[in-house]
């Protein structure tokens, strides 16, 4: 009797590997799951990626021809204000003005530079102090 009664506390074997096998199966229910999820935020981020260097090369597209529009604005601008420089040089000169400006500039004070005559030069010691 004393082997009946060990054999009846241990439960069949057939049960265990039953549990064993819905374990195994709600874990690969749930590795796909995990699997399915992965590949939906795959493609929603492969999704977004496109997105953004669609909208990056349109950003990129536009400020290109922005640049190139204000690169001949200011060629235009460059090329108005030299034709008026020269056409208001040459008002001056059939006024007569030009001579007058001419003579403007001679008349400006003059800007002294230092010659060695206008320079005192005084001895220097080893220490950089002046030698009296």
């Amino acid at each position: 009797m004393e082997n009946s009664d060990s054999t009846a506390s241990v439960p069949p074997p057939a049960p265990l590997s039953v549990e064993l096998t819905e374990s195994r199966q709600e874990l690969l229910t749930r590795i796909q799951k995990l699997k399915e999820d992965l590949q939906g935020w795959r493609t929603k981020l492969d999704t977004q990626v496109k997105v953004y260097r669609d909208e990056l090369s349109e950003l990129k597209n536009s400020l290109n021809t922005e640049v190139e529009q204000l690169r001949s604005d200011f060629q235009e601008l460059k090329t108005t204000l030299q034709q008026q420089q020269e056409d208001v040089t040459a008002s001056l000169r059939n006024l007569g003005l030009q001579d007058v400006s001419a003579e403007a500039k001679e008349t400006e004070v003059p800007i002294v530079e230092n010659t060695d005559e206008n320079v005192q030069e005084f001895p220097i010691g080893d220490n950089g102090k002046e030698i009296e």
